[in-house]
């Protein structure tokens, strides 16, 4: 199977959902799910499709999308089973962090000015 996603690659998730990440959820089927909720999520809370403009875009817009995929695909990679995490403390760290640098790429996306550079318009 490859991957499906458009924003980030499976690769960049499993990076960000560390090595104590379910055996099950760190899959690229899973993962590949999971980058069709995040990528949606992205384009609705912002109110742009990325997705059909991505090939247009710059590396950095590019880079940003992917940053913000990846951290919700690896928060959602997390969140299925905790188990294997030395403690559920330490997911819980993972996820917060994870979280709050979504939020930032998020913000970065909906900005107006930024998103008129973004796109070119």
């Amino acid at each position: 199977m490859a991957d499906t996603g458009i924003f980030a690659t499976t690769l960049q998730v499993q990076n960000k959902a560390g090595a104590n990440a379910s055996a099950v959820s760190n899959t690229e089927v899973y993962i590949n799910d999971f980058m069709f909720q995040a990528e949606s999520k992205i384009n609705t809370v912002t109110r742009y499709n990325w997705s059909d403009n991505f090939a247009a875009l710059n590396v950095d817009v590019k880079g940003v999308l992917a940053e913000a995929a990846s951290n919700l695909a690896a928060i959602y990679v997390i969140t299925y089973d905790m188990s294997g995490f030395t403690t559920r403390t330490e997911a819980e760290n993972m996820i917060n962090i994870l979280r709050d640098l979504y939020l930032q790429a998020l913000s970065i996306l909906i900005e107006s000015k930024a998103q008129t550079f973004m796109v070119g318009e």
